[in-house]
């Protein structure tokens, strides 16, 4: 077992004193298994964002801050892929313990966890559910090897596997639940067929945190966590590069395309529109346009922002004219900023409901429905 600095015990401490204030952290089980799991032990170099946010600072064992970083409740990168994507991190502590809390499995249930990654969270399962209930799969054969040896460290040998999480382990199937700390873009067939009746699902799918019941038919259906959260999205292969914003500034400045005048006048907050256009923070728009990236540059003192669509080879230039009126010059077959504005300005008009406020069900064969009920029923199907 690895010898536990005071400084280590007493960060932890505050940690969950911290969480459970807090309220995202309210069994003493999960307490527990915050309070024994020492998280240092699976981040031994990290990076974590300054302060000010404009850089990364990198951690390891030898830093004067380290057990005051390694506790802090944000994310601790621990990789990136060859495009500079983050493809491995330990979670925010406090995600963590929302989606733990949401995991309401017994302890004779065998679990699969999709997404080893540094193998922290498995060993918080591991604490509180027993090592021989917790199956953990993950791509990158490289850190399932790192997470065996610290989970072994601290006393912990659960059944880790190297391989596509998407695809379950049905091997090791049935289980009671399946907790993914990755992102998928939709609820892959197989977790359904993996998971038996009146089992679960906890997941990231757009920007929220789905807690899905699992049914005798096969079909899945549940509410979102109330807290917008997004994980770095599943690989289907360890050097897998994912699409990213900053390749297409280019395009989105100096592409010649279609132009036209968009007269915004009807929207009382315009910056608030082009934050809330570009974000993409309502679940809807997450969900609908999940492979579309924004873009947001500064040309002389003025943002010109842009939508890129990779796979089609669409994009759209927005730039703003004025208070009320934007350029909008726009390239290949999808009509980027016509989908995203009327979507948009319905989630504005519904007065911008956060994940809590929506459901998705899976039916047997894959079919997604994301549904809002407020302030009049709503639905999409994915």
């Amino acid at each position: 077992m690895t010898t536990l600095s005071t400084t280590s015990e007493q960060a932890r401490a505050g940690l969950v004193r911290s969480m459970s204030d807090s309220g995202v952290l309210s069994s003493p089980g999960w307490a527990d298994a915050f309070r024994s799991v020492p998280r240092e032990a699976f981040v031994p170099r990290f990076q974590l964002r300054s302060r000010g946010g404009d850089r990364l600072d990198t951690y390891t064992e030898q830093h004067p801050g380290f057990h005051e970083a390694v506790y802090q409740d944000t994310s601790l990168i621990t990789r990136w892929d060859d495009g500079g994507t983050a493809v491995s991190s330990s979670s925010e502590p406090s995600l963590m313990a929302r989606m733990l809390e949401a995991f309401d499995v017994t302890g004779t249930d065998r679990v699969l966890e999709v997404g080893t990654g540094t193998g922290y969270n498995t060993a918080l399962l591991c604490h509180r559910l027993g090592a021989d209930q917790v199956v953990s799969v993950d791509i990158d054969p490289e850190l399932t090897a790192a997470a065996r040896q610290s989970l072994a460290a601290v006393g912990h040998a659960p059944d880790l596997v190297t391989g596509d999480g998407t695809l379950g382990l049905a091997a090791r199937a049935p289980y009671g639940g399946i907790l993914a700390t990755c992102g998928v873009r939709r609820i892959p067939a197989d977790w359904l067929r993996q998971v038996r009746p009146g089992g679960v699902i906890v997941t990231n799918i757009g920007t929220g945190i789905t807690v899905l019941r699992v049914d005798g038919d096969g079909a899945a259906a549940g509410r979102f966590l109330p807290d917008p959260a997004a994980f770095m999205i599943a690989r289907s292969t360890p050097a897998q590069v994912h699409h990213r914003a900053g390749p297409y500034a280019g395009l989105v400045m100096n592409g010649i395309g279609r132009v036209t005048r968009e007269d915004l006048s009807d929207v009382r907050d315009t910056d608030g529109f082009y934050l809330d256009l570009m974000e993409g923070s309502a679940l809807e728009i997450a969900l609908i346009q999940h492979d579309v990236l924004s873009v947001v540059l500064t040309v002389e003192e003025t943002d010109v922002y842009g939508l890129v669509h990779p796979d089609t080879g669409s994009w759209v230039r927005i730039k703003p004219l004025g208070r009320a009126t934007a350029e909008i010059t726009a390239g290949g077959p999808r009509d980027l900023w016509n989908e995203r504005v009327t979507l948009t300005t319905r989630w504005v008009e519904a007065g911008r409901p956060g994940p809590a406020a929506y459901t998705l069900t899976v039916d047997a064969d894959g079919m997604h429905t994301l549904w809002r009920e407020e302030p009049a029923s709503t639905s999409w199907q994915l």
